[in-house]
């Protein structure tokens, strides 16, 4: 008997019209001058509270009004955030979220929650951006390099038992496609080794306002998040694989789920969608 065929998800021709190239130059100019500014701004910040601001609370809120007034300021971008309620801002979680634009930062900070982002070297090596995530105390890993993940999974357990909480991408990289890679283990052995619950974030929208695949802004989309419920490491204890798969179905549910509400996957000015499905 011929096994069944598993659909493949494949990357569909994308189009942007002339009003996303002449927007991606606006906004890849403010962006550049206002992050100067807010660069400069959470630099002072840091100055004249390191004393006594020991896990840069006062800097990462600093950063959240830098990075969530880009989605607030362009009407356009129709934003909502839902469930941010599941983040007690007096309790410390590991917070984790699909990564499938740069954009998916942007949603994070919008959330107005403290906690220490985990992101690749080669970020901290960017002007004003790399700048600020220094000034922020957050967490940086090379990619492949066995003792750097180590290392970053020793700085995040430190700063969890600091009540600080850190915020990750489980899939490790931006998809190519909008769907969600296989999570990586790291941040739910944490949780069951801390007894730091998981909160779940589902991003999207992001990935057809910039996805990896190409290099224009689009000007008009519906962005949403989702926080989740969290999952509690004392539902998954010596369980970390089912704690892991738990919230990756949880999560592509609330994707997909997301996705058809909003009708979210088209360009502005095309038919056809980034993300299609057939089977081969």
């Amino acid at each position: 008997m011929q096994a069944a065929e598993t659909p493949k998800t494949e990357i569909a021709t994308v189009k942007v019209n002339a009003v996303d190239r002449v927007y991606s130059i606006w906004f890849l100019t403010y962006f550049i001058l206002s992050s100067i500014f807010f660069n400069s701004l959470t630099a002072l910040i840091t100055l004249f509270t390191f004393p006594f601001d020991k896990r840069r609370r006062l800097v990462h809120m600093a950063s959240c009004v830098w990075g969530s007034h880009y989605l607030y300021t362009n009407p356009f971008w129709r934003f909502k955030i839902e469930g941010a309620e599941h983040i007690d801002p007096n309790k410390t979680y590991i917070i984790i979220g699909n990564h499938s634009s740069y954009f998916d930062i942007l949603v994070c900070y919008s959330l107005f929650r403290c906690f220490k982002f985990v992101s690749k070297e080669t970020i901290f090596k960017i002007p004003l951006i790399g700048w600020n995530m220094y000034l922020n105390q957050y967490v940086k890993i090379r990619r492949g390099n066995l003792a750097s993940i180590k290392e970053m999974m020793a700085v995040c357990k430190d700063w969890l038992k600091k009540d600080a909480s850190v915020m990750m991408f489980p899939e490790g990289t931006r998809t190519e496609t909008g769907e969600l890679l296989p999570f990586r283990a790291g941040s739910f052995n944490l949780s069951l080794e801390l007894g730091v619950p998981v909160v779940p974030i589902v991003i999207y929208g992001t990935y057809e306002v910039f996805p990896k695949i190409r290099n224009v802004v689009k000007m008009n989309q519906t962005i949403r998040a989702r926080v989740l419920p969290p999952l509690m490491p004392s539902d998954y204890q010596g369980k970390p694989g089912k704690m892991k798969d738990d919230a990756f179905k949880l999560m592509n549910d609330a994707l997909h789920e997301l996705r058809a509400q909003n009708q979210i996957g088209t360009t502005a000015g095309a038919d056809e969608k980034l993300i299609s499905t057939k089977n081969n």
